[in-house]
């Protein structure tokens, strides 16, 4: 066992053994399985559903009469990403795990701290017969990493508890008190082919932005590359007589777009190529001081077949970025969308927003914006993946404790916080009335990439914060 030195002995034990198991999103049975071994041998009641989300109960410790049930919550799936170079069956094959003073990381892979060691350290305080706790209800979900899709599906009306500590936050002394809920609105634009004939086309290309994620990155002002397209495409369009003949650009879309490509037909080649130089120079001197690699160039072809519709007008009017800042919350972005997909579909042309608002009736608000402008220029919209706002609690009894036990650990004030991204919170607290959530959890760095590294020392100061948490509710 490579991390059988590293203290607390058990949270890294359990740790190891979780990253001896293959775990990606989609493939926790194995894991699941594992889980329930560990209920059976410790004897302790336990549930599985048909999703892999296993609770395990266990009564409150002698000498611990508060007559609470906290919930202990995880989730088990990891992102799997790897270096080009390595080889490895994510499917079948754990994680090569080492260590050094400092870290613990995977050769060549992602580690899976986000969220293994939320299991480990839940399986740690269930073997010990030594830790002072109330009842506990130990949650793990699956297919977090996907879309919470195991959170979801799970009936939650069989739990007790009305405290819950969701462990997968990244930041030491960072407690997350709230989250934006969100989903995805699809809207579709039927494609027509043109009669109208041209001489040449030309070819725009967007490329060199940032990007990022759209519930972290939104508001620090980078440029979403599909939206510059609809900007120059507009410009464009009142300079000369062009038609469209395919835009496509970005991948996910609760990502920032970071490039974009459009072709278009004209008779007029000199007076687009000039619309767009001088486009291009308002785009980057607008964007100079954020997006230091922007590249806007444009290449005339022979003229392909057109089409005929409204997109481009769609582009140019909707809206995409921050909608509102939270008044409770300083510097906590309320409510945005982000046009991160667009891209042809047969004969359609499609494009894709994430919405997010950590208050519903605003992002609801917000989608029927986006929908009813692109029901205006012909197009059919439909939405899913709709995941529930974690609405910030007012005199929270858990949050007043763990301020109060971290001030006494640490010496320091912590840190409260909300997020303007989807937690397991929001879907937890929608299904159970009254809930007290609060997230934390030890320093990853480079979570979903190659360059993982949990801290060990942080691991050590977390797992005391929530021994002691759980002596005191």
């Amino acid at each position: 066992m490579k991390l059988s030195k590293l203290e607390p002995k058990k949270v890294f034990e359990y740790f190891e053994q979780i990253c001896e198991i293959p775990h990606g999103s989609y493939n926790t049975d194995k894991t699941a399985d594992y889980i329930v071994k560990f209920a059976r041998e410790h004897q302790l009641e336990y549930s599985r559903d048909s999703h892999n989300n296993i609770v395990i109960k266990k009564q409150a410790s002698h000498g611990h009469n508060s007559g609470n049930t906290v919930i202990i919550q995880g989730h088990l799936d990891m992102v799997c990403a790897k270096d080009t170079d390595v080889v490895i069956d994510f499917e079948n094959q754990g994680l090569d795990i080492n260590c050094n003073e400092k870290y613990v990381f995977a050769n060549g892979t992602t580690l899976g701290g986000d969220d293994g060691i939320a299991v480990a350290m839940a399986l740690a305080v269930l073997d010990s017969n030594s830790i002072s706790h109330p009842n506990l209800e130990c949650v793990f979900t699956t297919d977090e990493e996907v879309g919470m899709l195991g959170a979801n599906a799970m009936d939650m009306s069989e739990l007790k508890g009305r405290y819950m500590l969701n462990i997968d936050s990244e930041n030491e002394g960072e407690f997350t008190v709230s989250c934006a809920g969100g989903e995805t609105l699809v809207t579709e634009f039927s494609i027509e082919n043109s009669n109208k004939t041209y001489s040449n086309s030309v070819n725009i290309a967007i490329n060199g932005l940032l990007g990022g994620h759209s519930g972290v990155e939104i508001d620090k002002g980078r440029a979403n590359a599909i939206i510059l397209m609809g900007e120059i495409l507009s410009e464009v369009k009142n300079a000369a007589d062009i038609e469209l003949v395919e835009i496509k650009g970005g991948q996910k879309d609760n990502a920032i777009a970071f490039e974009c490509y459009a072709d278009i037909n004209t008779n007029d080649v000199n007076t687009v190529l000039k619309a767009i130089d001088i486009c291009k120079e308002k785009i980057c001197s607008r964007y100079s001081n954020v997006e230091k690699t922007m590249n806007i160039s444009a290449n005339v072809n022979c003229a392909k077949p057109s089409t005929k519709y409204n997109i481009i007008d769609f582009l140019s009017n909707v809206t995409n970025g921050v909608k509102s800042m939270s008044k409770e919350i300083p510097g906590l972005v309320q409510t945005s969308s982000n046009l991160g997909v667009i891209r042809k579909d047969k004969d359609k042309t499609v494009a894709i927003f994430s919405i997010r608002s950590s208050v519903e009736t605003e992002k609801d608000n917000l989608h029927n914006e986006i929908k009813e402008l692109a029901q205006f220029y012909g197009a059919k919209t439909y939405s899913f993946g709709k995941y529930p706002a974690w609405e910030f609690r007012n005199n929270s009894e858990l949050q007043r404790l763990c301020k109060q036990i971290y001030k006494k650990q640490y010496n320091s004030e912590a840190k409260i916080s909300a997020i303007h991204a989807g937690l397991e919170c929001g879907i937890f607290s929608s299904k159970i009335k009254n809930l007290d959530c609060i997230s934390f959890g030890p320093d990853i760095l480079n979570i979903h990439t190659s360059d993982e590294k949990l801290d060990i020392s942080s691991v050590q100061r977390v797992y005391a914060f929530l021994i002691e948490l759980l002596s005191q509710i």
